[in-house]
């Protein structure tokens, strides 16, 4: 099960942030709420407020706060039914509030949570009393859609963090700088990887050339390492007809998430959300046999998902994305193995991108679900046995698992020790029911296979925003898509600098020529603000010795060598050797 830590954490934010709310109310009297909940990294709250707030008036906001903890009243819960609720909201004016009451479910119950004169309309869990809370700092603000969506009125999300001492918070801002200056957003600005055009759309990438070439990189390591995993490569087409999706259950299930079917032919057509249904039509080409399984097919594919304008976040949460899918069909007895493969392949392929901190969570059955317990059991099983058999931590989340099945999820902390889901393998005993899978076994017998789905990346435009913060830009050399660049001193050495970079090319190293007319300082100082590996710096004497001057972004100057001393050292930084994340 989760730890306590983590839900002491959650109440302490969750507690600052209603502290926050009762001291902007204190301050603005007409202000409007909309929900203040706990995050990954803190806590915020959203306001609607006729006054603009800037960072200068975070000073009076956190004084009250500060008043309001010194007070030390107590957290108290009340609850009430749907009208008295809706009548002291509607009282006191929260329109925002009303409508969020109006969603709760039927049954449900409805609290509030007081502290002093500050009443709001929340689930809790609140720590005892506001004094708990040691120290905090708001640190920003922006704006909000209510509900996330473009149509309704903007709001000012107001953010902050919570620790238990000043010392923890200064830790913590630092940290946020930190982000800041390694937010994929601004360094895919700054290194012309990618952009989001409006002539285009919010939501969908544009990968430049740079960015390209790096996604290029990943997607090639990944097809070699799939193949060598005994994977087989599909593509599949990015539309299909409304019948697949309501065989599926997606557009009974998913459809707020799917975009408008277009017609062709008289028939509703819809962009893709999933690439399983597919993936299925293939299986179903043949009948299957025993002895063909397991198969293991993998696919990058572009899938289109609805998000609302809110929640759009740069690469981390787009509309258009590229899967690193896989579907395993396999026998109830070979399950296990599978199961086992999948997570060691999927370790290996995470800490070949430099990811060596790794979690897992096992998600189990929820309380409504699909599929024969024994088989429920055996699917867990074999989920615990692989996580058991191999080098990672997990945890439990009791019922976390989907309707048609367990999972396993895992997560990866970056550099700043952010933590960030990654791959997924996933049960499914839904879709082979659905579209009435079959395999004939042993025993000449129609039987049902077992189905997982497994994502290792997620979605390569996700995945290359998290590898820009993790590495702050600077890739590993056989990442980068500008490896090496040669830097002659004057016009005379030229020529000698190109030669350098035929070489260099002529066995495939990203190499360019800056032969501009500018001082070394400044050739240099703009190869290190691209974030350039290796920098060759080439004059009359290395001319003369046949010899090449190195300067690693890193290390600085690193003397002279030979081109092939140089080659060798380039190649003990090419990608993870096959070996390395092949499967054991």
């Amino acid at each position: 099960m989760f730890g306590e830590g983590l839900l002491d954490i959650h109440r302490m934010r969750h507690s600052a942030a209603h502290i926050m709310a009762a001291a902007v109310c204190r301050l603005y009297p007409d202000v409007k709420l909309d929900i203040g909940p706990a995050t990954d990294a803190g806590f915020y709250y959203d306001f609607d407020l006729e006054q603009r707030l800037a960072p200068e008036d975070f000073v009076a906001i956190e004084a009250e706060m500060a008043k309001i903890v010194k007070e030390n009243v107590p957290f108290e819960r009340v609850e009430s039914s749907r009208e008295e609720a809706d009548k002291l909201l509607r009282a006191r004016g929260q329109s925002f509030k009303l409508e969020r009451l109006a969603n709760i479910p039927a049954g449900e119950v409805i609290s509030f949570y007081g502290c002093g004169d500050f009443t709001d309309l929340c689930r809790g869990p609140h720590v005892e009393r506001t004094g708990d809370i040691k120290a905090f700092k708001l640190t920003s603000v922006a704006g909000s859609y209510f509900r996330g969506i473009e149509t309704n009125p903007m709001l000012q999300r107001l953010y902050g963090i919570v620790a238990a001492s000043d010392k923890e918070i200064r830790i913590q801002l630092e940290r946020i700088e930190e982000a800041r200056k390694r937010d994929h957003r601004k360094l895919g600005k700054e290194l012309d990887l990618f952009s989001v055009q409006e002539a285009v759309g919010p939501g969908l990438i544009h990968w430049h050339p740079k960015g390209a070439r790096v996604r290029a990189l990943i997607e090639d390591f990944w097809r070699k390492e799939h193949f060598r995993n005994d994977y087989e490569l599909l593509y599949t087409p990015h539309i299909g007809r409304a019948q697949l999706w309501e065989t599926s259950g997606h557009l009974q299930f998913y459809k707020e998430n799917m975009y408008s079917p277009m017609d062709v032919d008289g028939g509703d057509y819809f962009p893709k959300p999933m690439n399983c249904p597919f993936h299925i039509q293939i299986y179903k080409t043949s009948m299957r046999s025993y002895r063909d399984l397991p198969l293991r097919w993998a696919e990058l594919g572009t899938v289109y998902r609805y998000e609302k304008s809110g929640v759009l976040h740069g690469l981390l949460r787009v509309r258009g994305f590229t899967q690193d899918d896989a579907h395993i069909f396999c026998t109830p007895e070979q399950i296990e193995h599978e199961i086992a493969a999948a997570v060691q392949f999927a370790l290996r392929i995470l800490r070949a991108f430099g990811f060596e901190n790794v979690t897992a969570y096992l998600a189990t059955k929820p309380a409504k679900a699909v599929g024969e317990d024994a088989r429920w059991e055996q699917a867990t099983a074999s989920l615990v046995k692989a996580l058991n058999g191999v080098n990672v931590a997990y945890e439990t989340d009791e019922g976390g698992g989907a309707f048609y099945g367990p999972k396993i999820d895992l997560k990866i902390k970056d550099a700043l020790d952010r933590e960030w889901q990654m791959g997924t393998i996933q049960f499914d005993f839904n879709l082979p029911e659905k579209f009435d899978l079959a395999y004939i076994g042993d025993d000449g017998k129609e039987h049902r296979p077992y189905m997982v789905h497994r994502a290792l990346l997620g979605s390569l435009e996700r995945f290359f925003g998290i590898l820009v913060e993790h590495y702050a830009g600077a890739f590993p050399t056989w990442l980068a898509p500008e490896q090496v660049r040669v830097l002659p001193l004057t016009e005379q050495v030229t020529q000698y600098g190109a030669e350098i970079l035929a070489k260099l090319k002529a066995v495939d190293v990203r190499a360019t020529l800056d032969s501009r007319s500018e001082k070394l300082g400044a050739k240099i100082r703009r190869a290190q603000m691209e974030k350039i590996p290796y920098m060759l710096v080439v004059g009359p004497k290395e001319q003369e010795a046949g010899v090449i001057a190195v300067r690693a972004r890193a290390q600085g100057d690193l003397g002279t060598m030979s081109v092939a001393e140089f080659m060798s050292r380039l190649e003990s930084e090419g990608p993870p050797h096959g070996r390395a994340v092949a499967q054991e």
